[in-house]
């Protein structure tokens, strides 16, 4: 059983939601109103489900609020299909989105494939890769005594390449190490992510990735 948090102003689809993840044995709660809503309403959830489309705080500008205190998966929940909306909500922080209308079988196997790679166990500890610190413990990347503030798919793509320095990966491969072979993301998301990774690295004087043309990308 894991507890899920569904923001949503439709209360039709909150009710739609619930009963789709109880059958699961999902533990639901249910906000309709966003604006509202602090930091610590949204602790404590192993996944949240956020409408984008809502009055008075778009989904987007809250998932960018509250990216930083939550590490759970946070899931878009939208009608909007054109790719320039998508990746702006995948660069705020979030992890994946599902379109409206969506279907009981997509709803329980995207919330449940992404509650799964959460799950599987992490590998400890604190490793140097050259001039960076890697804390993987608390997902978190340092410069010396200056951590680079990265968005939770951000730092997964970091770690993948780190882990694996000087190892090229596609684009694919790497979409599939940060989405699963069932995310439902766009390709162009993870050129947007290295690009945001190198200008956070560059404030530091860092370019540590290098793209190999024609293939891909790797940590050097």
């Amino acid at each position: 059983m894991f507890k899920i948090l569904a923001i949503d102003d439709d209360r039709d689809i909150l009710a739609l939601i619930c009963n789709i993840l109880q059958l699961d044995q999902h533990l639901v709660s249910v906000r309709d109103q966003v604006h509202q809503l602090t930091i610590e309403d949204v602790q404590g959830y192993d996944l949240i489900l956020l409408d984008v489309m809502m009055p008075q705080l778009n989904g987007f500008d809250f998932c960018h609020t509250i990216r930083d205190a939550v590490d759970c998966p946070i899931l878009f929940l939208t009608a909007r299909s054109e790719e320039e909306a998508i990746v702006q909500g995948l660069m705020t922080g979030a992890d994946d989105y599902i379109t409206k209308p969506f279907g009981v079988k997509e709803l329980r196997a995207r919330v449940n494939a992404h509650l799964r790679r959460e799950k599987r166990e992490k590998r400890p500890s604190r490793q140097q890769i050259g001039a960076f610190t890697f804390d993987f413990d608390l997902r978190q990347i340092w410069i010396g005594d200056m951590q680079l503030h990265m968005t939770k798919n951000e730092y997964k793509i970091c770690e993948c390449l780190a882990r694996n320095r000087h190892h090229v990966f596609t684009r694919e491969e790497i979409y599939e190490e940060i989405y699963g072979m069932d995310g439902n993301a766009l390709y162009s998301t993870i050129t947007e992510f290295i690009r945001s990774i190198r200008k956070k690295c560059k404030e530091h004087d860092r370019m540590p990735i290098t793209t190999v043309w024609g293939v891909g990308y790797r940590w050097e």
